[in-house]
């Protein structure tokens, strides 16, 4: 019924940067947060940042300053922008949404997943 689907990721070389997309489709009234996570190789999936729906964001201390999140509310559709990349951001990027399909539907939905590989 929703589906979220990103794109974006790859290959890229230490210091270098790379922007994701994620584009929210179907039975959608309205949604509450946008959000990025990731989970690198044997480690559990983080927070990487959010923003909720007045505007506000949130980002994992290991990526303020190089990460920024954004979005295109008439599109359902955010980004990560991300920038100085190092090999310790290698990870499987998910995006996230909370959305209401709905009163009282309420739920959180997943991205299947992207790579990003940080390497020289």
């Amino acid at each position: 019924q929703v589906q979220l689907v990103e794109s974006g990721g790859g290959l890229v070389q230490p210091g270098g940067s790379l922007r994701l997309s994620c584009a929210a489709s179907g039975s959608i009234f309205s949604i509450h947060t946008m959000g990025w996570y990731r989970q690198p190789p044997g480690k559990q999936r983080d927070l990487v940042a959010v923003i909720i729906s007045g505007g506000s964001t949130n980002y994992a201390d290991s990526v303020k300053g190089r990460f920024t999140i954004s979005r295109d509310n008439a599109k359902n559709t955010w980004y990560l922008q991300m920038n100085s990349l190092k090999p310790e951001d290698t990870a499987v990027y998910y995006c996230n949404a909370v959305i209401s399909r709905g009163p009282s539907r309420t739920y959180s939905y997943w991205g299947q997943g992207t790579q990003v590989t940080v390497s020289s």
